[in-house]
């Protein structure tokens, strides 16, 4: 099976998770193995004493992660730390220990705070400079959860329009009772939004106006920093961003692997484009939709996913292979002619040919593998 995975390495995507409110995942395992507890070990380590040096107090994730204790939103900046350690370490794991070179990967990406892991994993700036911003950001980020609650729009029956849902929140902030805007695009109908006071609500009873099937909005669970939204700009987070951002060394022109931006739903880190993708990363929607179309549009054919309990990433692409699926066997095709469609989806001179929607066939046919699980059911005896 390693041999296996190292052979698909180039046509496999990494698949990085963000911030959740459970973050500890299966790494304390991890740290139990003894050929794996040096390298996770060293990792959290090194979070650790990044993580006390800004925040000024003692930090030890090595004792965290044993302990299993989980770091949340009222510790959210040793959060982070453990979200960037764990990741880091299981790219460490994958090549130290199973001589499979995570950089070979045919692409990466990220959610949320998962792309910045992508980015100092593929050598484009120095880790510690990375993990610095969003730290020295933590307890601000955090302070301004208690003020928001996040909601999930969708629709069961159409896609949402971006730009419509966009000029609703945008007309709920101009009323002076707080801000809303949206701060991801998981799928054609779903949406997350975050918003001040009762500006969710407001946000639904414009919806309802809407001519069409009906827009639904359900609150989310838990308290959520306002990343990825212009709310943030109320404790002027991005410009210190910025300030901060200019004042990192750039080590590398070619992310290796090339790195798809949630920011753009586009390549990107090449070039000069890094330091302004890295700036618009703290305030712009993630556009997790775009970049699964184009891995899907790729000769992408397994998604590693990368990260302690992963759970966006793979449920997105869950969800997008059960419908494929589900609305394939409603088709007047026959089950020759349905095989025939996904492989022309999934063949570099046909492809083209097809829709643009067409690449979604090819959904059911990904490999989704959690890198957690898959260093564990590998661990060296």
């Amino acid at each position: 099976m390693p041999a296996s995975l190292a052979n698909r390495l180039p046509f496999t995507a990494l698949a990085l998770r963000g911030y959740n409110q459970t973050n500890l995942g299966r790494t304390g395992e991890l740290l139990a193995v003894p050929a794996y507890h040096d390298v996770v070990e060293r990792r959290l380590a090194e979070a650790g004493e990044l993580c006390g040096a800004v925040t000024g107090r003692r930090v030890d994730l090595v004792a965290r992660v044993a302990d299993e204790r989980e770091a949340g939103l009222d510790a959210y900046s040793e959060a982070i730390a453990l979200v960037f350690a764990a990741e880091l370490a299981q790219l460490d794991l994958l090549r130290d220990v199973h001589g499979i070179d995570p950089h070979k990967a045919g692409r990466a990406f990220g959610y949320s705070l998962g792309e910045l892991t992508a980015v100092a994993a593929a050598g484009l700036y120095p880790l510690e400079a990375v993990m610095r911003i969003p730290l020295s950001l933590a307890e601000d980020c955090a302070a301004l959860a208690s003020k928001v609650t996040m909601g999930v729009v969708f629709s069961r029956k159409t896609a949402l329009s971006e730009a419509a849902l966009q000029r609703v929140c945008e007309e709920v902030t101009a009323e002076g009772s707080g801000a809303v805007a949206i701060s991801a695009i998981l799928a054609p109908n779903t949406m997350l939004i975050i918003g001040e006071t009762d500006t969710l609500e407001r946000v639904r009873k414009r919806c309802e106006a809407w001519d069409g099937p009906p827009v639904l909005i359900r609150p989310n669970d838990g308290a959520w920093p306002p990343l990825h939204t212009p709310l943030v700009s109320e404790l002027h987070i991005p410009d210190r961003a910025t300030l901060m951002i200019r004042g990192v060394p750039r080590l590398s022109e070619t992310p290796r692997p090339p790195i798809w931006s949630l920011v753009t739903g586009q390549r990107e880190y090449e070039g000069d484009s890094g330091r302004g993708v890295l700036r618009r990363w703290i305030d712009s929607p993630q556009r997790l939709w775009d970049v699964v179309h184009a891995t899907l549009a790729s000769d992408t054919r397994t998604v590693l996913h990368v990260g302690p309990a992963p759970n966006v990433i793979p449920a997105t692409f869950h969800r997008l292979a059960e419908n494929v699926v589900k609305q394939t066997l409603q088709w007047s095709l026959s089950a020759v002619s349905k095989r025939t469609i996904q492989r022309m989806a999934g063949s570099a001179w046909m492809a083209p040919l097809l829709p643009k929607s067409g690449f979604l066939l090819r959904a059911p046919m990904i490999e989704q593998i959690v890198l957690e699980d898959w260093l564990l059911e590998h661990a060296p005896r």
